[in-house]
């Protein structure tokens, strides 16, 4: 279902509800109409209408029930973050569990809110993932490292010395990417050019078996790699 307004503003951020409750969907497109800057442009029931609306319309901001049918929340979640889209994801979910928030972290998510939050931290997750942190429960969250030490299991203790072939310089790589450098911050931070820049991070990829830089930080986390650096 398609909701956008012809004279909506163009620098409102663009909403899409995905939930298979109906109340709770109606409840949340009036909560956020009635606040300024917001705009639902649509609403969706289960996982696949979901992803079609997001191909569809590109929102801003997707908030996503877990519970939902014919493709999961995390399934949805997974593929909005490798879709390339401008979509940033927060989970709307009725209880905030601990291997859940990890999951959902290495899946994408820059948000998770209870459905019972009050309607003003609703909106502050909304505006603090729009600059580009994450909010989890009642609070937002700038520092990613801490975010994941919070949340993500650690492996034993034992495996703390393991490198996995990664060289010195691509162990520096790592722990600028940890602390939020982009590729033009870390070339200069280690005199380097960007393309050796991007040159080391596909290396680190290749090697981790990893996709992007979000699981390159939470696998650095969970594996000590940043205590080592």
């Amino acid at each position: 279902m398609i909701l956008e307004s012809e004279n909506a503003l163009a620098e409102s951020v663009r909403i899409l509800i995905v939930d298979d409750h109906p109340i709770v969907r109606y409840g949340l497109r009036r909560l956020l109409e009635s606040e300024r800057g917001f705009i639902v442009v649509g609403e969706a029931s289960d996982g696949l209408e979901a992803l079609s609306l997001a191909r569809e319309l590109s929102p801003q901001i997707m908030l996503l029930d877990l519970a939902i049918p014919r493709r999961s929340g995390l399934e949805v979640l997974r593929e909005v973050a490798n879709s390339g889209l401008p979509t940033r994801t927060i989970i709307v979910s009725a209880v905030m569990e601990k291997n859940v928030i990890a999951e959902a972290l290495q899946l994408g998510t820059r948000g998770i809110v209870l459905k019972e939050t009050a309607p003003e931290l609703i909106f502050e997750s909304i505006r603090t993932v729009m600059k580009g942190q994450y909010w989890v429960g009642r609070e937002s969250v700038s520092d990613l490292v801490e975010l994941v030490r919070r949340f993500l299991p650690r492996v034993p203790s034992m495996a703390k010395r393991a490198n996995f072939g990664l060289t010195p310089r691509e162990m520096e790589v790592i722990a600028a990417l940890s602390a939020g450098y982009t590729n033009g911050e870390i070339a200069q931070k280690l005199g380097l050019s960007e393309q050796t820049v991007k040159h080391h991070l596909t290396n680190i990829f290749d090697k981790l078996g990893l996709s992007n830089r979000m699981e390159v930080v939470l696998f650095a986390v969970s594996h000590h790699l940043i205590d080592e650096i």
